[in-house]
């Protein structure tokens, strides 16, 4: 498969991988491969129960296709961070060809901050990925990749698109939204981002975080569910059309 044009084989365990990760199945040569074992398993249900501990989570046992599907997103992640490309937790919607990225703590709201967006421009909006998008920075900005990895609702869209803001949102009564300065948010952005175990991916990885801080806009917005919560964060991003 073909993952923010990293062209990766997997031989995987379970056949229901391979349909979770049909829209990017490619017919190119891979240059990176992907092996799966027991032990795999075993490791990655390991890490999402420290994952669920350091959230104050309930830890719960997954099913060995989910922990198989966990396994190569990780290893997928990890070798993207040598192609300037990070995976990012958060909700993206694209409209008229531009990304949005909303990031936030589990349950606090980012899916259905998107639905509002996609309710409110219709056609003219895409789920660019519910869950995992990978950002690839360049030197001439930054570009938001779908993924299959895409959460529970699995709204995701196998595109690229130039990623015009980064938005922290918490719940809030009344919609607020200001621009935020790079280094007030550093601890929050490298949170939501994928960091690898290994050194020396871990120190590229905390670089990649700050250059996306200083890259592309930042904000953070106090948000409730009503379909206006769209229209304020829509303007105050610099994406009105003339």
């Amino acid at each position: 498969m073909e993952i923010a044009g990293l062209v990766v084989g997997v031989q995987p365990l379970f056949q229901s991988t391979r349909e979770y990760c049909r829209p990017y199945l490619t017919d190119k040569q891979p240059e990176f491969f992907v092996c799966v074992a027991g032990e795999d398993l075993i490791f990655q249900q390991m890490l999402l129960e420290q994952e669920a501990v350091e959230e104050g989570l309930k830890i719960r046992k997954f099913t060995e296709p989910f922990l198989e599907r966990a396994t190569i997103q990780r290893k997928v992640a990890d070798e993207l961070i040598k192609r300037n490309t990070l995976m990012l937790h958060g909700s993206t919607v694209a409209v008229d060809g531009r990304a949005y990225l909303f990031t936030a703590p589990c349950g606090t709201g980012k899916s259905t901050h998107t639905r509002l967006w996609r309710e409110l421009f219709g056609d003219r909006a895409i789920m660019v990925n519910d869950d995992m998008p990978f950002l690839q920075i360049t030197s001439n900005g930054v570009l938001a990749y779908g993924s299959p990895w895409s959460g529970k609702h699995g709204l995701a869209t196998n595109i690229c698109v130039p990623l015009q803001g980064i938005c922290f949102l918490s719940r809030g009564k009344e919609n607020v939204i200001s621009r935020a300065e790079p280094g007030s948010l550093a601890v929050q952005l490298h949170r939501q981002a994928h960091i690898p175990l290994q050194e020396p991916l871990t120190e590229k990885a905390l670089a990649l975080v700050q250059t996306l801080a200083k890259t592309v806009p930042l904000w953070q917005m106090q948000c409730n569910t009503q379909p206006e919560s769209a229209q304020v964060a829509y303007r105050a991003m610099g994406c009105e059309q003339d």
